[in-house]
């Protein structure tokens, strides 16, 4: 188990770095659009829809890497109540929760590309697909991490959790 999370804690850094790459290089876009509207009276045709691009890449790696570290949106007042065993079946039925939402995310994404396969960005002069990709590649990754939490869970290894110490990986 223990390699496994060594493998995810490796896949979780790529995509963190793939998302924090994609949000410098967004901001880089931007700002040459705006220099180049505002002081070259010239438009970049491709820099909104490029960035909007790059922005979903950012956000659902971002949001999977969240999911895996514990820091997604959970409503926990009721567990400062209840006995350690109840509080992990509660964390496992919403990790299966966050699980079922990830093979949504998968699903609808790849029929959403599937959908727009055949559409050609006029500004980038790519199929309409590539604006869908982001959804399904984290969905996989909520997938891949939440099955890991269970999993940590299982073997009686720490998963973390916001406000708690960090799980080792």
């Amino acid at each position: 188990m223990l390699k496994i999370a060594q493998v995810t804690g490796l896949l979780a850094r790529l995509a963190l770095y793939v998302a924090g790459t994609g949000l410098v290089l967004m901001t880089a876009i931007i700002a040459a659009q705006v220099f180049f509207r505002y002081i070259l009276n010239s438009s970049l045709t491709w820099s909104e829809p490029a960035a909007v691009m790059i922005m979903g890449w950012f956000i659902f790696l971002g949001a999977a890497v969240g999911i895996r570290e514990g820091y997604h949106l959970s409503f926990d007042v009721v567990l400062y109540v209840l006995p350690h065993r109840a509080k992990m079946v509660l964390h496992s039925i919403s990790d299966l929760v966050v699980v079922a939402f990830g093979c949504g995310m998968i699903w609808f994404g790849w029929q959403l590309a599937v959908k727009t396969a055949g559409n050609k960005l006029p500004s980038l002069g790519i199929s309409g697909a590539f604006d869908f990709l982001p959804i399904v590649a984290g969905g996989v990754l909520v997938v891949l991490f939440s099955i890991e939490r269970i999993a940590r869970r299982a073997a009686g290894l720490p998963t973390a959790r916001f406000g708690e110490t960090e799980m080792e990986s």
